[in-house]
């Protein structure tokens, strides 16, 4: 019975160096974890990780392709860009490896469709880490709601604000490497995908239409470097009972907020209303550089030198669910309820491709807002998949 995973590392960039690192070599799940290789085309990023994991030259690649043919390896995790997802989780699976991806499982749905063809034709795990699905108020929340404690959903509004640091290439440190992060990386992409994922995990219905509404206002603004992208997006989605739900992303708070992301979320039903303190995660620091909310509960730093927290058990019980498929150990029914579209992530995807072609197509504005049109998942879906695999996914 194997007791490690022998794992490569497709992608060492930002996700790694914010969150990951801390999951493979300091974490109560590091020891199912045997760092094999690593793969990535920016060499800077690949010699800092592999000399971090003690990686020998000849484990080194350029190319995750070669890495795959050349290390045995029971799985690997793809921390490409969201666009890149879909080709090396593909190879892998086919090459009989179990694959964990950081949210969204990829940037289309046509992608997404093929990643979770192939992970049920081969039989091997595919884990999707939306790592908000672990926050434990929001795990509380599905648990009641979906015992009926609530009724039915009626309307929803989360928001999820970051800081203008996180996008302003300006900023010293800047927060990602890349000056067109904002650019390549709608609120949408990187942050819409969080809310409206934990959203649909809570209440269980699928999206039917969806309808952005997008402000390009202050990062044309900024100076010397400006960016073409948007400050806050409000992403409108309709589920199949009728309720409609508001997601209002983006990165435009004054970096004096109290806190990197300003965040929570309401949900009104028929017999009740859930209100998510999402941006009170139980640490206020009062310090000499102001007063900050601390989340321990997204990321811990404990004394001993580990690091828990959900950011970290999210991907660390994928994990756990692939070593006891490996080892023929997982239930049918956890093996079951891990391979639904819910689960690996479909329909936040079709709410992401949604959302982006609806401000797309929409109707752009002299003061920087674009009015999105209203995009039919059934259609959307029918049309870049057929019918019947539409059918498939309830539609």
């Amino acid at each position: 019975m194997k007791t490690q995973l022998r794992t490569g590392i497709i992608g060492v960039g930002a996700v790694v160096r914010e969150i990951y690192q801390y999951l493979y070599f300091r974490s109560h799940y590091s020891d199912l974890l045997d760092i094999r290789a690593v793969a990535d085309p920016n060499a800077e990023y690949r010699n800092w990780f592999c000399d971090l994991a003690g990686i020998p030259p000849e484990r080194r690649f350029a190319d995750y392709r070669e890495m795959l043919q050349q290390v045995e390896l029971d799985a690997v995790q793809v921390n490409t860009p969201d666009h890149l997802h879909c080709a090396p989780t593909v190879a892998a699976l086919q090459a009989g490896l179990d694959v964990i991806v950081p949210k969204p499982t990829a940037a289309t749905i046509q992608d997404t469709h093929a990643m979770i063809a192939a992970a049920r034709q081969s039989g091997r795990f595919l884990g999707i880490d939306f790592h908000k699905r672990e926050d434990p108020r929001l795990k509380e929340a599905e648990a009641r709601y979906q015992n009926g404690r609530y009724g039915t959903l009626q309307t929803a509004v989360f928001y999820m604000i970051d800081k203008l640091l996180v996008a302003d290439p300006n900023h010293s440190p800047r927060f990602f490497a890349s000056a067109d992060f904002a650019e390549k990386n709608t609120p949408i992409s990187f942050l819409t995908v969080h809310m409206a994922d934990a959203l649909m995990k809570v209440v269980n219905l699928i999206p039917v239409r969806v309808r952005a509404t997008g402000y390009a206002q202050k990062l044309p603004s900024l100076q010397p470097i400006a960016v073409r992208g948007y400050d806050t997006v409000d992403t409108e989605v309709v589920f199949q009972n009728g309720a409609t739900a508001h997601i209002i992303t983006g990165w435009a708070v004054p970096n004096s907020a109290h806190a990197t992301t300003v965040q929570s979320g309401r949900l009104l039903c028929t017999d009740g209303v859930i209100d998510l303190g999402l941006d009170q995660p139980g640490l206020r620091e009062i310090h000499r550089d102001g007063i900050f909310e601390v989340n321990p509960l997204f990321r811990n730093f404990e004394k001993d030198n580990t690091v828990t927290g959900y950011g970290i058990s999210s991907p660390g019980r994928l994990y756990q669910q692939a070593l006891a498929l490996r080892n023929g150990r997982l239930p049918e029914a956890q093996k079951a309820a891990a391979f639904t579209p819910m689960a690996l992530g479909f329909y936040t995807t079709a709410v992401l491709e949604a959302a982006e072609s609806s401000l797309a197509e929409g109707e752009k504005t002299a003061s920087g807002v674009t009015f999105g049109r209203t995009v039919d998942l059934p259609k959307l879906v029918s049309d870049r998949l057929g019918a019947a695999a539409a059918r498939d996914y309830g539609y």
